[in-house]
């Protein structure tokens, strides 16, 4: 008769630390295989819960992982990308979408003779895909096979795990003490609160749930042991979603409340139905051994369970939530980057884009109230301006940072160039946002020293702020969109305000020795024609980092020597509409 012994306890742990490392590398490999998918799928949600919980599930059987998502949950509510009512549904659904764990592990208990049957047993074929996946990983570690191959390893290093475990705990049926433990846990009290507590350790009712299925491999788990601590194992999840709301908005801390009222709730609710009922007839299954297909079913009705039950009551949830969390006199401002979206970096990255968007209509409407500042100046105007530098400032300082905290995340090659590719945007931005205060001190200077400019003049600057207000919408877009058409309407124009800024130039020495301007204004005229030109070549900067990108290479401004610029080509078109456009008449 086998003994259990210390080497079954080394042998448990060294599964168990196989199946935990397994499940975290296939995990992390289909979030990263997948994350532009999600990003998308995000970006198409709706308010619809139905809808949410769909998301939730969807989303939490591809990465595996209900916690991954409720903290993800956590930072897109933080971030303001999700209010808590969407939230609520993506819950719910992530509830659901973890029990597909527990179905994979229980092929493990497959059984027979039968040699086609046989071939469903994760043993009969883990070791074809971890070779598959060895072979993937070595021909390419950058590409999305590699990512495919680091699933299928992961995969089949869980399942060795699992076997391990379960070669490991095989023993115990023999163990008096062992079946006396269990015994304990039939108590549905001390079952909730075991499987709440194993769970809660190792932040994950997936990794829990295939700990019990180990366990009941060995014949001594019984059905009225197993149900309580899978229910507790719901509740011991939610660890992870509280400890990612410390130090979140109040909105933020509410999603996670939500998701452990929701856990809490309906394991009281669907035990005490079980314990009542079970106490009247006296289910003939409580006693049965159970097995992992048992607990794979079990999980997967106490989770649909809970979503029926309280469904319908969500914005009850929501009240529930908001009693708990209570809303601050402060006025609480939303923080745009969340540290818990770094655990997704290609929704991280996307929401870099966003927050990049915002600093840069910053700049654009600091550059627009610069070129206002020459018709009318005014004191406030120019204090807004300053401020608003400052700001586009802060913006940068904070992207940088967090973009070069996402670069040493494990990032797809798409995800590592689109961090370049912020990373080099925000210094064109910020230094946009720069050349803004430049104009409007030169607008300043004219007021102090009470200088005007010549009819002409006005018209020739005011020619040119139209074209780099049009220029800087385009880069704009070219960002925002992705558009390469818009980045080549900013290349032809970059070449139009060039050409404007030496005209512009010329005709001012020229009216400099008719005496009509004077040197004084000359240096002023300078000052604001350069820093306008500069700005359209950092616009340029922007379009042409946008099309490198799209075109997979991070040539950085080498894009826009390589265009065709010859006669008759799309360029050449563009430049002489906007040449006819933004045409200074004499």
């Amino acid at each position: 008769m086998d003994t259990f012994n210390i080497f079954n306890i080394l042998s448990l742990i060294g599964g168990l630390a196989l199946f935990l490392f397994g499940m975290n590398t296939m995990g992390d490999a289909l979030e990263k295989r997948a994350g532009n998918q999600l990003k998308n799928i995000l970006e198409k949600l709706t308010a619809s819960r139905w809808k949410g919980f769909l998301l939730g599930a969807g989303v939490t059987s591809i990465i595996q992982s209900s916690s991954a998502t409720t903290v993800m949950v956590v930072g897109f509510v933080n971030s303001g990308i999700m209010q808590l009512k969407q939230a609520i549904g993506i819950i719910m659904g992530a509830n659901v979408g973890t029990t597909i764990t527990a179905w994979i592990l229980s092929l493990t208990g497959i059984e027979s003779s039968n040699v086609w049957v046989s071939l469903l047993k994760p043993s009969s074929f883990t070791p074809i895909l971890a070779l598959i996946g060895l072979i993937l990983i070595m021909k390419d570690k950058n590409s999305k096979g590699a990512d495919t191959g680091m699933v299928l390893l992961g995969f089949a290093v869980l399942m060795y795990g699992m076997d391990a475990m379960s070669a490991a705990v095989s023993p115990l049926k023999d163990v008096p003490e062992f079946q006396n433990i269990l015994t304990m846990f039939s108590n549905p009290i001390l079952g909730v609160a075991a499987g709440a507590i194993l769970t809660g350790i190792i932040q994950s009712s997936s990794a829990s749930v295939g700990i019990l299925q180990a366990l009941a491999s060995t014949g001594a788990v019984n059905y009225g042991s197993a149900i309580p601590i899978i229910m507790g194992q719901n509740i011991g999840t939610c660890v992870t979603a509280l400890i990612s709301s410390v130090g979140a908005n109040k909105n933020a801390k509410r999603a996670a409340v939500v998701h452990l009222s929701f856990n809490i709730i309906g394991t009281m609710v669907w035990l005490t139905v079980f314990t009542i009922i079970n106490s009247l007839v006296h289910f003939p299954f409580i006693n049965d051994s159970a097995s992992e297909l048992g607990i794979a079913i079990i999980h997967t009705a106490f989770n649909v369970l809970c979503t029926i039950l309280l469904f319908p009551f969500a914005n009850q949830l929501q009240k529930l939530a908001c009693l708990i969390v209570k809303d601050s006199e402060e006025k609480e401002a939303v923080q745009l980057l969340d540290e818990r979206l770094m655990a997704t970096p290609a929704i991280a990255i996307d929401r870099c884009k966003k927050v990049v968007h915002e600093m840069f209509e910053k700049a654009i409407q600091g550059v627009e109230k610069a070129g206002k500042l020459f018709e009318n100046f005014n004191e406030k105007e120019l204090k807004i301006i300053i401020q608003n530098e400052i700001e586009v400032d802060k913006y940068e300082d904070k992207l940088g940072t967090y973009l070069v905290r996402i670069s040493t995340q494990n990032l797809s090659e798409r995800d590592s160039k689109n961090v370049s590719e912020l990373l080099h945007i925000i210094g064109d931005i910020e230094r946009i946002s720069d050349h803004s205060v430049g104009i409007a001190k030169s607008a300043e200077e004219l007021k102090d020293k009470k200088l005007k400019f010549s009819e002409q003049a006005e018209h020739e600057i005011g020619i040119m702020l139209k074209a780099v207000m049009d220029i800087l919408r385009q880069a704009e877009k070219a960002f925002e969109q992705d558009n390469m058409e818009s980045a080549l309407n900013v290349e032809a124009m970059e070449q139009v305000i060039d050409n404007m800024k030496h005209t512009i130039k010329n005709r001012h020495i020229d009216r400099l020795k008719s005496g009509k301007c004077t040197i004084e204004q000359g240096f002023i005229i300078t000052d604001i024609i350069t820093s306008l030109e500069r700005i359209s070549d950092h616009c340029s900067n922007i379009a042409g980092c946008v099309e490198e990108i799209s075109h997979d290479s991070l040539r950085l401004h080498a894009y826009s020597s390589e265009i065709n610029k010859a006669p008759g080509s799309k360029f050449d078109e563009l430049y002489e509409k906007y040449m006819e456009q933004y045409k200074i008449n004499a």
